[in-house]
């Protein structure tokens, strides 16, 4: 027989109480003891964490977020001098813990990028990095920070790169052959054995692959040195007197919840379902319309430009997936070891992180394509990068209009 679940909406559903919620914020509280002392004991705070520091760490945020979280959705019911306290602190230690992975991530995502535009046969950074001869080297230039003079480089790119390439092919042609000390030569065909040729590539995906080696030492370069700092950041954080006031509240709240006096006989469906109403409010305001589209020039053109502030279209979809996980976290706190799986919510989810793994890591892209004095053909492949995560990022803008449209299939 079908297990019968819960729903929050349904007010003739079973009632879940305040202590349900105790047992909840317990329960995590341990799971995140667990993990800090884990972390202490697989070298947390050396250099270069072991995996097993790196699965504590994140375990660390998992419990941070959820307890964070759960004050935020039913703080009615708790102590609201303490509840107040505690969660801004929550979400500074899960944000720190954070941005190490997503740094490296995001590395990975744009250079995995860049392999895949300019097909290429070895990442970008496994090329040569070495600028042309006249233009800054991509070591020099990060120390410089970021400017503004990137824009016109980035308008200028593809013609200057292409100029740049076919004088560049006809200079080592003419070198070659006076080197060999004869006239030039037709080039010899391919061995049988090798199939038939393969058409020329485009001038632009030349131009992509001249500046793709380029592009990518100054991605690694800039966001390896942002990882660096993020690792220390955290390391110097988990060592504060300010986390230790936090894992000395979560101990305390292992053993004790600060529930209000009549919290622990309230239902916790009406908190619940206002989480989901929220939800489902800021995703009805989110432009459906436009993330139907294919391409969004706007978009793109507002991310090319020299304001290097947050892109104003990306906002309401970040505010969309922490709503979905604040309600995500209800139905956590509501159903327990039993939570069932909401396909619905698990695409649309998915869709969300890959909308903000694509924007940051656009941003990223047109951050270093601001970098002064770099090559154009660096600056070239810098803006097809972007171009290309701005795409990914309306193509999960869409893959959650079709995910959340969908209608939940009850089991009975």
């Amino acid at each position: 027989m079908a297990q019968q679940h819960l729903d929050p909406t349904d007010p003739t559903a079973g009632a879940v109480t305040g202590d349900a919620l105790a047992g909840y914020l317990r329960a995590q509280a341990t799971e995140f003891l667990r993990a800090l002392r884990l972390h202490r004991e697989t070298g947390g705070h050396a250099p270069n964490g072991s995996e097993e520091s790196v699965d504590a760490a994140r375990a660390l945020r998992r419990s941070a977020r959820r307890i964070s979280a759960s004050l935020h959705t039913f703080r009615p019911l708790l102590d609201t001098d303490w509840s107040e306290a505690i969660r801004p602190e929550l979400a500074w230690l899960s944000g720190t813990l954070a941005m190490e992975h997503a740094y490296a991530a995001r590395l990975e995502r744009l250079l995995l990028a860049l392999h895949r535009l300019s097909g290429a046969t070895a990442l970008p950074t496994q090329l040569g990095t070495t600028d042309a001869p006249g233009t800054a080297s991509t070591g020099g230039s990060i120390g410089g920070g970021s400017g503004g003079g990137g824009s016109a480089e980035l308008a200028d790119a593809a013609a200057s790169t292409r100029a740049d390439a076919a004088s560049a092919g006809r200079a080592n042609v003419a070198a070659g052959s006076r080197a060999a000390g004869a006239a030039p030569v037709a080039q010899k065909a391919a061995p049988s054995h090798a199939g038939p040729p393969s058409p020329s590539p485009t001038p632009e995906r030349g131009n992509l692959t001249v500046g793709a080696a380029k592009a990518g030492a100054l991605l690694e370069r800039q966001l390896t040195l942002a990882r660096t700092r993020a690792h220390s950041t955290a390391l110097q954080a988990l060592g504060s007197s300010r986390f230790h006031a936090v894992a000395d509240n979560i101990a305390v709240l292992a053993s004790e919840v600060p529930l209000t006096p009549t919290a622990p006989n309230a239902t916790l469906h009406p908190l619940a379902a206002a989480a989901e109403e929220r939800l489902t409010d800021a995703v009805a305001a989110l432009p459906l319309l436009t993330a139907g589209h294919p391409y969004n020039a706007e978009a793109l053109i507002h991310g090319l430009s020299p304001d290097p502030a947050p892109h104003p279209q990306d906002a309401p979809w970040h505010q969309v997936r922490l709503l979905l996980r604040l309600h995500r976290y209800a139905r956590e706190v509501l159903y327990g070891d039993n939570t069932p799986v909401d396909v619905r919510l698990l695409a649309a989810g998915q869709a969300l992180n890959r909308h903000r793994d694509a924007s940051e890591a656009a941003a990223a892209a047109a951050q270093a394509a601001r970098t002064p004095r770099i090559a154009p053909a660096t600056a070239y492949a810098l803006g097809v990068l972007h171009a290309d995560q701005r795409h990914e990022v309306e193509a999960a803008r869409f893959a959650f209009q079709q995910s959340w449209q969908k209608q939940t299939v009850s089991t009975p």
